[in-house]
């Protein structure tokens, strides 16, 4: 058979989970190849929404899916989602066809491993007929055990080659097992948490799979617990769970982190979203716990680092603790947990609506739509000034329910995120909340959703501009010709895709959603929100350097 499609079948049979892409001659076979060798595929209409919803499914499911993409042109259009998945040391292997650097005069041409290695992610190539199955095997494990983005580049010519391939030819990769925290590490962390009078736990990308040992560790040591932005949901249920830290926090929550003498952060980069630019962090002893040495103080200084999987050292410290008879009420006492009751989820805030001229306050609407939507959501948010909206006010169950491609601080992914979560949860209703000008780069991916029947709920906060950069400029100038856009009817457009579309100005036409959550849900729903326009408390963070 041809080399591509060996490859193909190689990859499937190492547990490939899914595939999404846009076909072109460059990855036909390949795909195919996937494909026959029983590996789902999605054909999105755009290369940057594939790499999008690969990202979002591998973050949904935790296991390897692909993107697959053309040659130069193909690869280039993926170049923004591969970028947030790099970023976000996110499982997935980018499969591309790669012109023979013998075709330099091919329009296709580009070094596309020199493109790729700049946006962080690892690069491998399938070399000749004789390593092609070593070299898949090779990229497959490199993106399941270091957790990180894989080009894959399969060179035109290589993939017409002949090949001898069965099943029994594809070697299976050794497990790697993760690493526990040395002795030393432990007693060291142990001692400082047995002195701790009001601990804080932060959970991050790291710790998804680590929640009972962090609890544990909590209960032992008085400990409040909260998250990164992209763990949000970890600790969802724990009557000591303070939501989301930095900029997403309630005044509550920040001021409960802010009295903490002792944090320490599980799989948590501690970045500036994440610590309010240090000003959650004014005087705590902060300690990181990570798998990646590179990744400790990167963002800030920590008194110490400890290497290890999150759920290991949680687990080993606790223990430690245990056997020195350590137990402590630390921070916890009736008058924080009543504070955490609340004043710790922004649906308990309460605030004055903004609205005027036909339009509906972002907080409004989105805690109108927070109670219409069944609670078994992944909700997923976008960037820009109203961001903090979808991120905020809307609940989610778990961990799983929350996906935040922010990595890159691109806006235009959330949609075809959220229909690469709906992909991988069938049995939860995705949620994207995303600005106009995010939407209007993105809405070819409608189609995608509309051939699915996905059961997806797109809410677009429409202020007819690029919010972030209004607000952030108005102070200094009138001229925002270049940011602010005339009215567009973008439930028109949608229903124009195959959507449900409805426009909303205020609470009393939330009807619309009423009647499609009570239909049959085949269609997706785009709300298109009419939203007063003002500046988001988060973006005061946006523009602000350590």
């Amino acid at each position: 058979m041809r080399v591509a499609e060996a490859v193909g079948r190689t990859l499937a049979q190492l547990g490939l989970a899914h595939v999404f892409g846009v076909t072109g001659s460059g990855n036909f076979h390949v795909t195919n190849a996937l494909i026959d060798a029983g590996v789902k595929f999605t054909a999105a209409r755009h290369e940057m929404g594939a790499a999008c919803m690969a990202d979002a499914y591998s973050r949904s499911t935790g296991r390897v899916s692909a993107v697959s993409v053309h040659q130069g042109c193909g690869l280039t259009n993926a170049m923004t989602g591969i970028g947030e998945a790099a970023k976000s040391r996110t499982p997935m292997l980018v499969l591309s066809g790669d012109t023979p650097p013998t075709q330099k005069t091919s329009n296709f041409w580009i070094d596309q491993a020199a493109a790729v290695a700049a946006l962080g992610a690892k690069v491998e190539r399938i070399h000749s007929a004789e390593t092609a199955v070593a070299d898949a095997v090779r990229a497959f494990a490199l993106a399941r055990d270091e957790r990180c983005t894989v080009l894959l580049n399969l060179p035109l010519d290589v993939q017409e080659e002949q090949i001898e391939w069965t099943p029994e030819a594809v070697p299976v990769p050794a497990p790697r097992l993760v690493p526990g925290p040395s002795p030393e590490a432990v007693s060291r962390l142990a001692d400082l948490l047995a002195g701790a009078r009001r601990p804080v736990l932060v959970g991050g990308r790291g710790a998804l799979a680590a929640r009972a040992d962090i609890e544990a560790l909590a209960d032992r040591t008085g400990a409040l617990l909260t998250t990164s932005a992209v763990g949000r949901g970890i600790f969802t249920g724990n009557p000591w769970y303070l939501d989301v830290m930095g900029g997403f926090s309630t005044d509550t929550t920040a001021e409960l982190i802010q009295g903490a003498d002792v944090v320490v952060a599980f799989g948590a980069s501690l970045n500036r979203w994440t610590s309010r630019s240090g000003s959650l962090l004014p005087s705590a002893t902060v300690v990181q716990v990570d798998l990646s040495p590179e990744a400790i103080g990167f963002h800030r200084p920590v008194e110490f680092g400890v290497i290890g999987d999150s759920a290991l050292v949680a687990a080993a410290v606790e223990r430690e603790l245990a056997s020195r008879g350590v137990q402590s009420a630390g921070y916890r006492s009736e008058e924080v947990q009543a504070r955490i009751k609340a004043g710790s989820q922004w649906v308990d805030v309460e605030f004055e609506p903004v609205s005027s001229g036909g339009t509906i306050d972002p907080r409004t609407l989105t805690l109108a739509l927070n109670d219409m939507l069944p609670m078994e959501r992944v909700v997923v948010p976008d960037g820009g000034n109203f961001n903090g909206y979808p991120a905020m006010f809307f609940q989610i169950p778990d961990a799983r329910g929350y996906c935040l491609p922010l990595a890159f601080q691109s806006i235009g992914l959330a949609l075809s995120c959220a229909i690469g979560t709906a992909v991988a949860n069938p049995d939860r209703m995705a949620v994207a909340g995303i600005g106009d000008g995010g939407f209007m780069m993105s809405l070819a991916e409608l189609d995608t959703a509309v051939r699915l029947k996905l059961p997806l709920v797109v809410v677009v906060y429409n202020d007819n501009a690029y919010g972030a950069e209004v607000h952030h400029f108005i102070h200094e100038t009138d001229k925002m010709g270049t940011v602010v856009f005339p009215e567009t009817d973008i439930a028109a457009i949608a229903r124009g895709f195959g959507c449900t579309g409805v426009t909303v100005r205020s609470e009393q036409d939330l009807q619309g959603v009423r009647d499609w959550l009570a239909g049959e849900r085949t269609t997706p729903l785009v709300v298109d929100a009419k939203i007063s326009s003002f500046p988001s408390w988060v973006l005061a963070h946006t523009f602000d350097e350590e």
